[in-house]
């Protein structure tokens, strides 16, 4: 075990995630090898501090990160290590929020500002072979504001150790690209620096694996005495190429060998597949056409904070993926590795982005005032860490960065542009832009873009070939439609813009900081869902769109002021649940049969509302009223829904979609009765016994007969027992401020979730959910 035992000195990379100590204050004498701990509370990595506070208003990060606490915090690890004859050991930090100092038996090793970027230091030359080693951490959020969104506090990321010989791979040091990719025959390049000149009678060896575990090609070569950066290409026949729909993958084996000794060894998987932007009909992948429909996305995992979770980042995926998307803009930073992992293997398109600003600042602390010194760094290391990953098609050198707006854009992107091709030449470079007049746009000007990015301005993609001309074009950020899920103000067919305008800083709104998810609300700048679809779709020079945003994230509650903490702009809310916009893009991106009735029928006598249908792979929908029928709407021209005005009554609403007169399928709302039931579902009910995994689990509020509770806001219980344990609840509500470790939780319009994480240990874990007047219930589930 790393923390309390030996660390083999033996060649490899293991989890340095477990066995750390954390202190949420300050003292400068934490980084002393000798230093007396044992009043720290004990973590495992990932962990973000931030998301164990309380919301508070009064919290220096503000409303527009969510109005949790920040601060300054300490990690220390103590761990031992043997055998390093020859060896080196270097540690890897996936991403710390915000300006880490690492100190190795209290030897400095350095700092990094960027709380999204991954780095390194090497240890070797201050470990103490046998013990008594300790790795401190100083993490510093406490100049705030310094984000525009929840950013979370802390190791949030994934550590790793890796010990490796002198004659080594070096970090990132693997390129691969595909230059040629067909079906038939394929050719696999791959670049190599090695961390010291080679020696005689050493070789590279090239081993790809297909999926099956079977060799698709080999090669490799002996190394020049003296090289450090060498070039071998494999070619191979009979392809899996690789796109969205059919994700596959190849396992690239790159061994360093001298003579019969392995000496070092990175494996890379590998996505074979190519693809073109083109100025007048879109984007190409494998040589055909396929509109680009992304979501933007922050970095948070909702009521999980920022801490980084596979299945957390999994689950939103495949949300995502069975709505049809087929992209995601990872805004406005560098993202996760796990992250462009799961889209490599689920099948993403991936907008890399690296800053949200450069000298010219958004919030008083930002990294505005590290750009200067860092982003030569930082982002050369993105685009080393991130250039193998098949998903990823487009490098973001920017969004809405305020150097558009003068002569200094037109020195700064050519810069980062030279940056980004010093690393790697195959994809375009971006940045998501919002000035449309292009004289007094300098990104623009500069050249320094392959493909132009947008954001909003959907009214104006009509003249994109005329604006912009000898460029490709993407919607980079589109939308910006608000909505709470469960909502809904009438009248349903008259648009609202909350702000109003810039002049305006919120909007009047409902007293209870809701906002109807009728899609027709949006910010000022934006629009509502249908509305920016039809115009990507209108235009085959638009290549595609991000919608601002998948889900909602922490932080930036436009349109309300506080106790809103959470943002209202995504398809999904925060828990996870689907708003009914979730079912436009879902009837509109996918090829499947889609049919989706809403509001609920809870309502009064005297009540009238207006009823609205999204469907797909049909001619027409008929409406119904305890059998009666309402009439058969069609969407008539570009129209994306169907609806009626409905003079309520109780009972049961029933709408009925037909081709050539078949029915196609048929969904039903009902009015309920009073609270009376717990139903529970989770997304699976086995996990591994990692400690590290997750289910999560739908608590949902019926009456006695079972139908579900609309406006249910039970306070439910969850108690859970055996292998797993409690991890977080949330019910979606953006401006509940209960916090996410609160327990019990209420129920938002009749919804609740609680995350059971793993605990470190296989067996049965019971779920037990209550609440006051209402019929428990229990849900079995297994760690293995």
């Amino acid at each position: 075990m790393l923390g309390a035992g030996f660390f083999a000195g033996a060649q490899g990379r293991v989890s340095f995630d477990e066995g750390w100590r954390f202190f949420p204050g300050d003292d400068s004498l934490a980084l002393t090898p000798g230093y007396v701990e044992d009043s720290w509370r004990q973590v495992d990595l990932p962990h973000d501090w931030s998301i164990e506070g309380a919301f508070n208003e009064k919290n220096s990060s503000g409303q527009g990160e969510g109005g949790l606490p920040t601060g300054v915090g300490w990690y220390r690890k103590t761990f031992s290590v043997r055998d390093l004859a020859d060896r080196k050991v270097y540690i890897d930090f996936d991403g710390v929020y915000r300006n880490s100092t690492v100190w190795i038996n209290g030897h400095y090793l350095g700092r990094r500002p960027n709380g999204y970027i991954s780095f390194r230091y090497e240890l070797t030359p201050w470990l103490h072979t046998g013990g008594g080693n300790v790795i401190a951490v100083r993490v510093d959020n406490s100049a705030q504001p310094n984000s525009r969104w929840y950013s979370g506090s802390g190791i949030y990321r994934h550590v790793w150790l890796e010990t490796k010989g002198v004659d080594a791979i070096g970090q990132w040091g693997v390129f691969v690209t595909t230059p040629v990719a067909e079906r038939s025959r394929s050719v696999v390049r791959v670049n190599i620096k090695l961390a010291a000149p080679a020696k005689a009678g050493e070789k590279i060896r090239l081993l790809l694996w297909d999926s099956a575990g079977r060799i698709a090609a080999s090669g490799g070569g002996a190394l020049t005495a003296g090289d450090s950066v060498v070039q071998r290409e494999l070619s191979f026949k009979n392809v899996s190429l690789w796109s969205p729909v059919r994700p596959y993958l190849y396992r690239l084996e790159v061994r360093l060998e001298g003579g019969k000794t392995l000496l070092d060894k990175d494996d890379v998987m590998v996505g074979v597949r190519k693809f073109r932007f083109d100025m007048m009909h879109g984007f190409f992948l494998n040589d055909h056409l396929l509109k680009i429909w992304g979501v933007c996305l922050h970095h948070d995992e909702g009521a999980l904070g920022a801490a980084v979770n596979t299945a957390a980042i999994r689950r939103q995926l495949k949300l995502l993926k069975e709505m049809g998307c087929n992209a995601i803009r990872t805004s406005h930073n560098p993202p996760a590795p796990e992250l462009l992992d799961l889209c490599d293997r689920m099948g993403f398109l991936v907008m890399d982005e690296a800053f949200d600003m450069w000298l010219k600042k958004k919030t008083k602390n930002d990294y505005s005032k590290d750009f200067a010194e860092w982003h030569e760094r930082d982002l050369s290391d993105q685009i080393r860490r991130d250039r193998n990953h098949p998903s990823v098609i487009l490098w973001s050198i920017g969004n809405e960065i305020r150097e558009q707006f003068d002569s200094s854009g037109m020195t700064i992107a050519p810069e980062l542009r030279e940056i980004v091709r010093c690393w790697d030449t195959t994809r375009p470079i971006t940045s998501a832009l919002t000035e449309m007049d292009t004289t007094k746009n300098f990104i623009w000007r500069s050249g320094a873009l392959d493909v132009m990015g947008l954001n909003y301005n959907q009214g104006k993609y009509d003249s994109v070939p005329i604006l912009f001309p000898g460029r490709p074009f993407i919607g980079s950020e589109t939308m910006s439609a608000l909505a709470t899920r469960g909502h809904y103000d009438m009248p349903s067919d008259s648009m609202r813009h909350w702000p109003v305008s810039s002049k305006e800083k919120y909007a009047t709104g409902n007293p209870d900081y809701t906002v109807s998810a009728y899609d027709n609300v949006s910010a000022y700048w934006g629009s509502s869902h249908e509305e920016t679809l039809k115009e990507a779709k209108k235009y085959p020079w638009v290549s595609g769109i991000f919608v601002w945003s998948g889900f909602d994230f922490i932080g930036e509650p436009v349109p309300y002021p506080w106790p809103a903490r959470s943002s209202y702009y995504g398809i999904i809310d925060l828990a996870g649940f689907p708003k009914d916009s979730y079912w436009l893009y879902q009837s509109e991106w996918t090829a499947k049969p889609v049919l989706h009735l809403f509001p609920d029928w809870n309502g009064h006598t005297g009540e009238v509302k207006d009823v609205w249908v999204y469907y797909s792979q049909a001619d027409e929908v008929e409406l119904y009223l305890n059998d009666s029928s309402l009439g058969v709407r069609r969407k008539e021209g570009d129209a994306m829904h169907v609806w009626w005005r409905v003079n309520w009554r109780p009972g049961v609403l029933k709408a009925v979609s037909r081709k050539a007169g078949k029915v196609v399928l048929t969904e039903k709302v009902e009015t309920s009765g009073d609270a009376a039931r717990i139903q529970l579902a989770a997304d699976r009910r086995v996990m591994s016994g990692d400690g590290k995994d997750l289910v999560f689990v739908t608590i949902r509020i019926t009456d006695a007969a079972g139908r579900f509770v609309s406006d249910a806001a039970d306070a439910v219980r969850v108690d859970v027992s055996g292998a797993g344990r409690l991890a977080a609840m949330d019910n979606g509500y953006q401006a509940d401020l209960s916090g996410f470790h609160a327990n019990p939780h209420k129920t938002y319009n009749g919804l609740c979730l609680a995350v059971i994480q793993a605990q470190k240990k296989s067996g049965e874990v019971l779920v037990r959910v209550s609440g006051q007047g209402l019929q428990p219930a229990v849900l079995k589930l297994e760690c293995r």
